[in-house]
């Protein structure tokens, strides 16, 4: 089964290009060290929760939309290693592709599939 790295952030709705184009420019770094698959998805239906919900997890701002993206790998193995060498890739830095958004209120975590549905 693949390996999932999962993202949930608070970005400025006004930076929603600036956002696309940061994610276009810093998502090839995955694929090129071994992903497989990019989904970057602009909230459109997040509702707010009794208890806890998205918005709450990255404490957006009634000017911001939440982001959810993953990133699939074939395996763990090649995310382990193809996420160091991402992390040492140049054009990720904040320098050559500046996050358009509060990193420190950005979650993420790897997920191991445990159930997998085809059509």
């Amino acid at each position: 089964m693949p390996y999932i790295d999962g993202f949930v952030a608070a970005v400025p709705t006004a930076n929603k290009e600036k956002f696309i184009a940061h994610a276009n420019s810093g998502d090839s770094v995955f694929l090129d060290h071994g992903a497989t698959r990019i989904l970057e998805c602009w909230g459109d239906d997040v509702p707010d929760g009794t208890l806890t919900d998205f918005r709450r997890a990255v404490q957006a701002k009634e000017d911001e939309t939440v982001v959810f993206s993953w990133i699939e790998w074939p395996d763990k193995a090649t995310r382990d290693a193809g996420m160091a060498k991402a992390m040492e890739d140049p054009r990720l830095s904040p320098e050559n592709n500046p996050m358009p958004f509060d990193g420190k209120r950005l979650i993420y975590g790897g997920f191991a599939p445990v159930v997998e549905l085809h059509r």
